[in-house]
């Protein structure tokens, strides 16, 4: 069941899943095309396994939220993680959090956290499944691939499902990855600035990026790391399901007896 918070003047559709008085809130950043519904049952299912509460929001222009104009702004990232972010859990009256991000939601929860938007204090720990720190050439051909997807095949059909401005949604992300000045796109300034512990998941085939981007944050953040690859393609909890949640599990309760 859904619902709505208000950020700012902008509707944002949120589910939430209950979990221990007192304990970190798992905060869960959807990937480029995503939204509550498309996370499915995975945030309730790892709040189940930990006891610990979730919530699942749909940022602006995606789910049933508010629409977004388009073109988006190269940096749609970094406002989301530095300025959004925040205030949703201050609406939300989340204090402390797990930020647990999948691709263009990873690459936010950096920012967050590096940027000292969230600092340590409030950002306990991330979990990032096949974040993105820099434009690699295999994620512009994938994300080429996409759009003729959606003008030609039945992609446009399926996140209508999921969407209520499919194109925008679509659009939006699209044309950000596809524009020749998001070559240049880069996080690493904000790993440095990254303190609290991290876990790492990817899949070994992920068409979207290559094992370097989690190089480059195993490199470049001053927490610790943990890795993990398994196989599939760029959504591992969908991919390795088992293995995924029980390591994103393992990683939150070890998180609260620190």
């Amino acid at each position: 069941m859904t619902d709505f918070l208000d950020v700012d003047g902008v509707r944002l559709e949120v589910a939430c899943h209950p979990g221990r008085a007192g304990a970190p809130t798992m905060v869960w950043l959807h990937e480029g095309l995503g939204s509550v519904s498309l996370w499915r049952d995975v945030p309730a299912e790892v709040s189940r396994m930990t006891g610990l509460a979730s919530l699942v929001y749909s940022r602006r222009g995606y789910g049933q939220s508010d629409p977004v104009d388009v073109p988006r702004p190269l940096t749609y990232m970094h406002d989301e993680g530095r300025q959004v972010l925040p205030r949703l859990l201050h609406a939300a009256g989340v204090g402390e959090a797990i930020l647990v991000g999948h691709s263009d939601g990873g690459s936010i929860a950096l920012v967050a956290a590096g940027s000292g938007a969230l600092p340590p204090s409030r950002a306990r720990g991330l979990v990032l499944l096949a974040p993105h720190v820099v434009c690699e050439e295999l994620s512009v051909r994938s994300i080429a691939e996409a759009r003729e997807a959606y003008l030609h095949n039945d992609l446009r059909a399926r996140l209508a499902r999921h969407h209520a401005d499919v194109d925008g949604a679509f659009w939006g992300w699209n044309r950000a990855w596809l524009d020749p000045d998001f070559r240049h796109w880069d996080l690493r300034e904000f790993l440095p600035g990254v303190r609290a512990p991290v876990l790492l998941i990817q899949g070994a085939d992920d068409p979207y990026g290559t094992l370097a981007q989690l190089d480059l944050i195993e490199e470049g953040v001053a927490g610790p790391v943990r890795r993990l690859v398994v196989p599939g393609g760029h959504a591992p909890h969908r991919d390795a399901r088992g293995e995924t949640l029980a390591a994103i599990a393992a990683f939150a309760n070890g998180l609260e007896s620190r």
